[in-house]
């Protein structure tokens, strides 16, 4: 499957998703990239919009490249591949702990923006552009696990198969619209994929902060 952009994306998934329109869903964004998707669903399926703040943890001598995962509440997840990098624990605790600096650093700067809000009991979508290995977004489903949400629904274009199958067990309902192989890379899948700033998703939440009225799926 093929998309022109993010809000292209965004659109094919809320029609997927218009049976939680009734809930008044939270959708939560990974910020930077799918914020922008967020928003589109949250606009089309009557919900609010929020952010969950987590972020890789790279190899030791190729950071691009996902070993685990953490969030800004410190809930990790490592990979199947880490042990295969012989990952020393100085490493580890190290790199952890400088994520959670910045992640905390970025929701402050947030919350001046759009204060959080409490999922207990909310139908939660958690979105990404695309899920290459997973562990961004495992990271992100059990740390919104832990703040009591009524259901956690894993939503995006495009994911590889092993990503899927990490996540199904995790999420209480997977909207993944393609499982293509080979996967290579996110961006192979979109027209335009151009990269999400800072001030574009200070921008998306300022504007849902003020409350503007979301539109629905007709």
């Amino acid at each position: 499957m093929y998309f022109l952009d993010r809000a292209h994306a965004a659109q094919l998934l809320a029609e997927r998703l218009i049976h939680t329109s009734g809930d008044h869903p939270l959708v939560l964004g990974i910020p930077r990239g799918s914020v922008p998707m967020a928003k589109e669903l949250a606009d089309r399926l009557g919900g609010d919009l929020d952010v969950v703040l987590v972020h890789k943890i790279g190899a030791p001598e190729n950071p691009e490249f996902a070993i685990g995962s953490v969030s800004e509440f410190g809930t990790l997840y490592r990979s199947p591949v880490f042990d295969y990098y012989e990952t020393s624990q100085g490493y580890l605790d190290s790199a952890v702990q400088e994520e959670i600096a910045k992640l905390k650093k970025r929701r402050q700067t947030y919350s001046g923006i759009h204060p959080p809000i409490d999922p207990e009991g909310r139908t939660v979508i958690i979105v990404d552009d695309g899920i290459a290995t997973g562990a961004t977004m495992l990271a992100a489903v059990r740390a919104i696990r832990l703040q009591k949400p009524g259901k956690i629904i894993v939503a995006s274009p495009v994911a590889s198969v092993d990503a899927a199958e990490l996540l199904r067990s995790e999420a209480d309902e997977l909207m993944i619209l393609d499982t293509p192989e080979p996967f290579y890379a996110i961006s192979q899948f979109y027209g335009e994929f151009a990269q999400v700033s800072d001030d574009e998703v200070n921008a998306i939440l300022r504007e849902s902060g003020r409350g503007a009225k979301p539109k629905r799926v007709a």
